[in-house]
């Protein structure tokens, strides 16, 4: 069980290694300063025993899908680790934004007035003023979340006016279908017409293109914790 255990260490910290290496070589391909693009490691569906081998391995930024998953893990590891920072990835119900104000560092889904809204009441009350960034929905997909490019920029300034929000970003999720560069550089085009320096962009199978259109946040899970169930 215990050489089970070790070997299983080993694959995660050397995954999360691979990882590091890549998007450091992306970053030297892009031009671009080391560290410019932060990587996020993906623990959603993962235990603390498949998480912890990567915190000691030195990574302290991890996201989550799901406020409740998260509450059931990381309030014990953050006992135990120093530094952790916690990003909401998934989609927010509104009903959980206090919650989620709680727990989180930040907040990368901000995709509707109703969540805005929510979430400036919450971080009032709390005093706690989280970064975030406002999904765009770049492929117009109607099952997925997001706001469509064309309201993107309104809805920004609706965000950052009307609610007081710290949008410090823009996010998006390019269909699976897709080539994801133009993706990536229409999110890239919305932020700098908005002035806006952070881009959440690229996951395990997308994130070196990512990095090459500029993402300053790439979330990467399976390509450091395998395939999931």
């Amino acid at each position: 069980m215990q050489n089970t255990v070790e070997n299983m260490s080993k694959a995660l910290k050397d995954n999360f290694e691979a990882v590091q290496e890549q998007i450091k070589c992306a970053e030297e391909e892009a031009g671009r300063e080391e560290g410019a693009a932060q990587l996020i490691a993906v623990s959603k569906t993962y235990d603390a025993i498949s998480i912890e081998p990567v915190i000691e391995a030195g990574q302290r930024i991890f996201g989550e899908n799901r406020v409740q998953e998260a509450q059931g893990k990381w309030p014990e590891l953050r006992e135990k680790y120093s530094n952790i920072e916690l990003h909401l990835i998934g989609p927010l119900q509104s009903n959980k934004s206090a919650d989620a104000v709680a727990l989180f560092d930040v907040i990368h889904t901000v995709d509707r007035e109703k969540i805005a809204k929510t979430l400036s009441q919450e971080m009032e009350k709390q005093g706690r003023h989280l970064p975030c960034f406002v999904q765009v929905n770049t492929g117009e997909e109607l099952q997925k979340a997001g706001i469509a490019p064309s309201d993107a920029v309104v809805f920004v300034k609706k965000c950052q006016t009307e609610y007081g929000l710290n949008i410090v970003g823009l996010m998006c999720i390019p269909p699976v279908d897709e080539n994801p560069g133009p993706h990536f550089a229409l999110l890239r085009d919305l932020a700098k017409q908005l002035e806006l320096e952070q881009l959440s962009q690229g996951m395990s199978g997308d994130y070196k293109t990512a990095i090459l259109m500029g993402a300053t946040h790439v979330r990467v899970g399976s390509a450091i914790f395998g395939a999931r169930d």
